[in-house]
C-alpha cells in the first residue's frame, strides 16, 4: 500500500487524530465549569449541563433536576457569549476532524498530501485548534494546543516531495 506521507507525516496523522478526538470529547462533554448549587453539585459545557435548577409550579419552588442534557434550544444556552463559544468550538472541532481524517487518509492514499497540502492543512489545525473549569475544558484545550503547536509543525514535514514530471 503506497503511502503520500513521510515517517513525519505518520506521525502528524496520529497525533492529529488524537487532538481532534480529545477537542470533540472535551466540546461535547458538560464539565467545563464545575460548581455546587442548592447543596448539589452542578455542571455545564458549551451546550450540555448537570443539575439545573427549574421552577416546579406545582409546589411554587425551584428544584434541582439532577441529569444532564443538551440545552432544549440554541436559544437555551445562557448567555451570547456561550452561543459564540459553542459555534466557535464546534467549528473548530470540525476543522480539526476533516484534517485529521484527511492525513490517516494520506497514509493511505499515494499522491494526496504534497508538501504544500499538509501545510495548508497545519494553517486550517491552528484556525481549528485556537479554543479557549473541568477537565473536559481542559481536554478540548489540550486538544486544540497539540494541534496548534505539534500538528502545525508536523504538517509541514507530512508530505512527499512530488515528483518532478518532465511535460
Amino acid at each position: 500500500m503506497a503511502s503520500s506521507l513521510t515517517c513525519t507525516g505518520m506521525i502528524w496523522a496520529l497525533v492529529s487524530l488524537l487532538s481532534a478526538a480529545a477537542s470533540c470529547v472535551g466540546f461535547f462533554m458538560p464539565y467545563w465549569l464545575l460548581g455546587s448549587q442548592m447543596d448539589k453539585p452542578v455542571s455545564f459545557g458549551t451546550f450540555r449541563r448537570c443539575s439545573y435548577p427549574v421552577r416546579d409550579e406545582e409546589r411554587q419552588a425551584t428544584i434541582m433536576l439532577e441529569q444532564c442534557g443538551r440545552y432544549a434550544s440554541f436559544q437555551g444556552i445562557p448567555s451570547v457569549e456561550w452561543r459564540i463559544c459553542t459555534v466557535v468550538t464546534g467549528v473548530g472541532c470540525g476543522l480539526l476532524l476533516l484534517v485529521a481524517l484527511t492525513a490517516v487518509m494520506g497514509c493511505c492514499i499515494s499522491e494526496l498530501i504534497s508538501r504544500t497540502i499538509g501545510r495548508a492543512a497545519g494553517g486550517m489545525q491552528f484556525l481549528g485548534g485556537s479554543c479557549q473549569i473541568g477537565w473536559a475544558y481542559y481536554c478540548t484545550g489540550a486538544g486544540a494546543t497539540s494541534a496548534i503547536l505539534l500538528c502545525t509543525w508536523l504538517a509541514c514535514f507530512a508530505g512527499k516531495k512530488q515528483k518532478q514530471y518532465p511535460y
